[in-house]
């Protein structure tokens, strides 16, 4: 299972929210970069990317950071929040990303998404499936919806999508376990579909638990920035 730690961007500085509320903001470091050779540092290989300005004004503003770490790293990153445009995906991938997640786009637009996935191909696009009480969530989690994730899951595997992120939004950020019945209902359904799983991660049980599950991934983001976790453990059990 890959372990892809997370660095969310607000004024281009890492921050963690508590689900999802912009209200709820805690600073870490101003320095992402920083943060980003912690983890290279430690073995990991991969980063997940949220910019969570972008995610708000439904276009991407923290490109700058992400440039910043893609040419100062070899970290491989995923980036989303605000990828609305063909503009916004141009930029990202110029700026060197790995992979882009479509979230809010594959909700309100997904004749965009699609023609995104016809073009780059399934490697470069992860569907980004947030969900609270089973019900996709858009816009940073700001505007809930009536679309039921197996429907939604189900309807981009069909379209060719094989990676998803998915985030359990009453879990993120609380540090109380991520929702394993969640990506459980999702592995019975689309045994095919690469998982990564998102939200929750209190300790390394939890991780222990995801990976014995053959999920595709986790990432950790808040359990890393309040020392519930160390990054040697994360090396250890990523194998990397």
């Amino acid at each position: 299972m890959h372990i892809i730690p997370a660095i969310d961007l607000i004024d281009g500085k890492a921050v963690r929210l508590t689900q999802g509320d912009y209200n709820q903001k805690k600073e870490y470091n101003a320095r992402p970069l920083e943060v980003a050779k912690q983890f290279e540092d430690a073995g990991l290989t991969r980063l997940h990317l949220v910019d969570l300005d972008g995610a708000k004004e439904k276009r991407v503003i923290n490109w700058k950071v992400l440039e910043l770490i893609t040419s100062r790293t070899s970290l491989q990153v995923d980036f989303g929040g605000g990828v609305q445009s063909d503009e916004d995906l141009r930029v990202v991938f110029e700026c060197g990303a790995k992979q882009v997640t479509g979230g809010s786009i594959a909700v309100k637009d997904p004749d965009q998404m699609e023609r995104w996935l016809s073009q780059l191909g399934s490697e470069k696009l992860i569907l980004g499936a947030d969900a609270k009480n089973e019900k996709i969530a858009v816009s940073g989690w700001e505007e809930g919806t009536d679309v039921w994730i197996y429907d939604f899951l189900q309807n981009w595997v069909e379209k060719g999508i094989k990676y998803v992120i998915s985030t359990d939004v009453a879990k993120d950020g609380l540090l109380q376990g991520p929702s394993f019945d969640l990506y459980r209902n999702m592995q019975d359904q689309f045994p095919n579909l690469n998982i990564i799983a998102s939200g929750g991660v209190s300790n390394m049980a939890d991780i222990e638990t995801l990976a014995d599950m053959n999920l595709f991934g986790v990432i950790v983001g808040k359990a890393i920035y309040e020392g519930r976790v160390t990054l040697k453990e994360l090396q250890k059990i990523s194998g990397q």
